[in-house]
């Protein structure tokens, strides 16, 4: 059902107020009109497009939240985190990342993503990787969106370690899995139990 502009312009506000990760394909699919329309009527209305949303949103729930190193040193924009439980970031692939001959990611841009969300999850003041084992399972290319969730598998706050899974996927495609042991400090522990 076709809306007039104001009535779409309202919904579209409550629409992205619900969901700041809708894109623009999806709204125009949505209230049927095309994705130039959807651009303009954000424009109007001064709502930022989705990369800031994501930022925006991730600023404001995130920075008290990440201990292990500041928000801005995780590569990739993480977009959700439950400290010592899990966390989602989201990596687009730039020509900045890829190799100029075939397009292809480097890999070390996979790894930091899933590394620096491994450290950011850890609930403590000091987070280290002490053991990696990745594998890469597909290449990654050029305008791809890779997201990383990472998954606090388990801890031993006696051996000050915490075991972090990633799975890193391209839609619904696996493009990279690591398991990360962390060192952690755990001075929350040890000043407690004192």
């Amino acid at each position: 059902m076709r809306r007039n502009k104001k009535e779409r312009q309202q919904l579209l506000v409550e629409t992205i107020k619900e969901n700041p990760f809708v894109t623009d394909e999806e709204l125009a699919n949505k209230f049927s009109v095309s994705v130039q329309t959807i651009r303009l009527d954000r424009l109007e209305l001064s709502i930022p497009e989705l990369r800031e949303r994501i930022k925006n949103v991730a600023e404001q729930t995130l920075t008290d939240e990440v201990r292990a190193l500041p928000l801005e040193e995780v590569i990739g924009e993480v977009i959700d985190i439950h400290l010592d439980q899990q966390a989602i970031s989201i990596l687009d692939i730039k020509k900045e990342h890829v190799f100029q001959r075939n397009g292809i990611a480097r890999g070390h841009h996979l790894f930091a993503q899933a590394n620096s969300l491994a450290v950011a999850v850890i609930n403590d003041e000091l987070a280290l990787t002490a053991k990696a084992s990745i594998l890469f399972t597909r290449s990654v290319k050029e305008n791809e969106r890779v997201i990383a969730k990472a998954k606090v598998q388990k801890t031993d706050h006696l051996a000050d370690r915490s075991l972090v899974e990633v799975s890193s996927f391209v839609g619904n495609e696996l493009v990279f899995k690591g398991e990360f042991e962390m060192f952690r400090s755990c001075q929350l522990e040890k000043d407690e139990k004192r």
